[in-house]
């Protein structure tokens, strides 16, 4: 069984999460059951399916789980931007949040690619 607390891609999507959390405060009471909600659940998706991926028992079934939180982490994105155009976070909250989903992106990807057996 894998420990996904030893993943790198892990670690940089949960720290994701903690900061989505902390600039989502601050946006519009009335979006707490949209964009704020949304936001939250897809980044909270990406450490999550990782994590439930490591308790799989083939590669297969890790690579899964794998590829379902690179979607996630697509989602993620998206809702980062239209926050940003919608004027709930800054430029600098945008761009540095949108640089830490990519690397995220990035990673699974090659570690998707690792654990299918296609490098």
């Amino acid at each position: 069984m894998r420990d996904f607390r030893k993943y790198d891609v892990w670690k940089i999507a949960h720290e994701l999460v903690l900061e989505v959390y902390i600039i989502s405060k601050k946006f519009p009471n009335t979006e707490i059951y949209g964009i704020t909600s949304q936001l939250r659940r897809s980044s909270v998706s990406v450490p999550t399916n990782i994590s439930e991926g490591c308790g799989r028992s083939t590669d297969k079934e890790f690579a899964r789980f794998l590829h379902i939180a690179l979607g996630s982490a697509h989602e993620v994105e998206y809702l980062l931007q239209l926050s940003y155009d919608l004027s709930f976070i800054s430029e600098i909250e945008y761009q540095g949040l949108n640089e830490k989903v990519n690397l995220v992106k990035r990673k699974l990807f090659h570690l998707e690619t690792k654990v299918s057996g296609l490098v």
